[in-house]
């Protein structure tokens, strides 16, 4: 099978004063390079896109893993060898033990079940609540925010029939992120916690992107509108996991509060 792209062992956030990150000297037997060797997992990614909610979350939960750039520059994603893992064509794509996991909001799920963190468990009396919410971020804001950024995919190349697509999500897309505001108030221990699920992660680069795109003018969204989901964006930009997601893809010093288009030193983000 061809390659998709460039693929290379990550780190981790500095925790350690090796060259090797979180691995170096914390493994005995040269347990450092049989980790970089033998990753447990694998990320299809590209800078700033979905993948990037899974980098965190693989990061946060101090997994081994690599990553293999899909360069959507070259139309990468719609290859034969990455559509051989998924079919969809859609980034992320997370190689397992168990094979390939697609859908953001499933690879999230699989990772906290398999690895009991950032989620409730299984019987917890949250557990359903959380589901919802987990769901209605990828259902129903993240597929809000492709609309809002990409109308040309849904109703085609007339400039006026994209203008009102977008001109509808903007009316729309401010009341999902007031019924976020609102969770983020209730005290949940997994929303806007001292210690981050991967919902929090979901939300703050759901944050990001809609500070960012689309650049045509005026922003339809600020922050500072919701000031619960401000603190939890400010929170987690102090993690060491968002510290190596930022070098990676270089996502600039205040990737979810004061976010910047990103610079990444490979690949594309579009």
């Amino acid at each position: 099978m061809e390659r998709v792209g460039k693929c290379g062992w990550q780190y981790g956030a500095p925790r350690f004063s090796s060259p090797f990150g979180r691995f170096g000297a914390t493994l005995p037997g040269g347990g450092w390079y049989k980790a970089i060797m033998n990753p447990t997992y694998r990320l299809y990614y590209a800078p700033d896109n979905a993948s990037l909610i899974v980098r965190l979350v693989l990061e946060e939960m101090a997994l081994h893993y690599d990553t293999c750039l899909v360069d959507r520059s070259v139309g990468a994603q719609g290859s034969a060898a990455y559509l051989a893992l998924n079919p969809a064509g859609h980034i992320p794509t997370l190689i397992t033990p168990d094979g390939p996991v697609s859908e953001t909001a499933a690879i999230l799920l699989w990772l906290a079940d398999r690895h009991g963190q950032m989620a409730p468990s299984v019987n917890a009396p949250g557990r359903g609540v959380f589901l919802k919410w987990l769901f209605f971020a990828s259902n129903t804001l993240q597929v809000g925010l492709r609309l809002n950024f990409y109308p040309e995919k849904y109703v085609g190349a007339e400039a006026n029939h994209q203008a009102a697509l977008r001109a509808q999500m903007q009316t729309v897309l401010p009341t999902h992120l007031t019924l976020l505001e609102q969770l983020a108030n209730e005290g949940h221990d997994w929303f806007g916690s001292v210690e981050p699920s991967v919902l929090d992660y979901h939300i703050a680069c759901c944050l990001r992107w809609s500070a960012l795109y689309p650049d045509t003018g005026p922003g339809w969204f600020q922050l500072s509108d919701y000031p619960n989901l401000a603190a939890l964006a400010l929170q987690l930009e102090q993690r060491p996991a968002v510290a190596t997601a930022q070098l990676a893809e270089g996502l600039g010093p205040t990737p979810f509060t004061a976010p910047q288009l990103c610079t990444p030193p490979e690949g594309s983000a579009f």
